[in-house]
């Protein structure tokens, strides 16, 4: 796996674990507090569609994932 592909499955799982936890109606419902994980992690796509500096990419690339660049 690549950290791209790595970067867009770690958004999508983090994204959806947060809606889940934070829909009241779901089986996991815990609070709507929730609703602010999605919300950061939308934030923080965006950022680095200016930036170039991805929070999420630096942490994979620590654990070893190699880019798909080379």
């Amino acid at each position: 796996m690549t950290v791209e592909k790595g970067v867009r499955l770690m958004a999508g799982t983090v994204t959806m674990a947060g809606v889940a936890l934070g829909v009241q109606g779901c089986p996991i419902y815990v609070s709507q507090h929730f609703l602010w994980l999605p919300a950061f992690v939308g934030f923080m796509l965006a950022q680095s569609a200016f930036t170039g500096i991805c929070p999420g990419a630096m942490v994979l690339k620590a654990m070893g994932l190699k880019s798909a660049e080379g």
